[in-house]
Formats: C-alpha cells, structure tokens, sequence
C-alpha cells in the first residue's frame, strides 16, 4: 500500500531513515515508520503477524523485508510477501544506511504511532531535529507504543 497523498491527512506515512551506531560492531540501518490513523491498525497487524513485538529489549528476527532500488527505499515487506507497503515520495538512502544495512544484512524496523512525527521537524536545524525527533521516539517507546523487528535486506536494482 502507498501513501495517499491529498487524503486531508488521515492516511499519511512517514518514512525515515537512519544509522545507529553501536559500542561493539557495525552500526545498524534503521526504517522509521509512522503510519496514518486511517490504515495503522492494517499495518500493526501486519507487522505484529509478521513477528514485530513492542520495542523493549533486542528487536528480533522477522519475515519482514526492506527493498532498495538503487539507493531508494523501494518498499517494506509484511506477511511472508503477502503485503507490501511502499512511500508514495522517494526516500533516499545515504552511502551510510546501505553500507550498514548491507554490512549486516538486515535493517531495524520501528512502527510508530500516528502523531509521533513532530510536525515541525523540517522548520529545524538538523542538530535540533534529531533532539526533538529521538524525544517523541523515546516517549513513544516509553508509553509502549513502539514495535520493533528486524527485517531482511534485498537490493532490487536500479529503477
């Protein structure tokens, strides 16, 4: 499913993405998914079938997949394949997040709620953003409303 741009804002998606880095090892790839309150409960159940768990402790494994074509985020896989969620705008990865996400062939999914984007956030400087963007993830982690997973990897060529 993509997002549906000019729906008045009930079905948006939010599509980040970012490089954590770690104490011990190479950094992780992550996708950060906000899902509109039109088709979040759809997309829970979907990840929840396909293994995503609230966000406490090390994600685990799921069936879930992350597609690139070339360096743009093509889609994320639910379900075994059997549901396929796309960004309706292009999200580019960084040399950064593929070489994380091939280093360690995967990538940390996170399911946020709707309303965890800080509507603000591309008014900020970088610097601020992430402040602000990692306090609404940590309260919404905090309040149990996060789901994490791990999902495969797969290049699926250029466009």
């Amino acid at each position: 499913m993509a997002d549906e741009a000019g729906d008045g804002g009930a079905a948006p998606m939010v599509w980040a993405l970012a490089v954590r880095a770690t104490a011990a090892g190479p950094p992780f790839a992550e996708l950060i998914v906000e899902i509109g309150p039109r088709l979040y409960e759809e997309f829970v159940e979907s990840a929840v079938d396909s293994g995503f768990v609230l966000a406490a402790g090390e994600p685990p494994a799921t069936t879930a997949v992350v597609g690139l074509h070339g360096n743009v985020l093509s889609r994320l896989v639910l379900v075994g394949g059997r549901q396929l969620w796309e960004p309706a705008s292009e999200v580019r990865a960084s040399p950064g997040w593929v070489a994380a996400a091939e280093g360690r062939g995967l990538v940390v999914v996170l399911v946020v709620p709707p309303g965890t984007w800080p509507s603000d956030l591309m008014d900020l400087a970088p610097e601020q953003g992430a402040e602000v963007l990692g306090r609404s993830l940590e309260a919404a982690r905090t309040a149990g409303a996060v789901l994490h997973g791990t999902a495969g990897y797969a290049r699926l060529g250029p466009r």
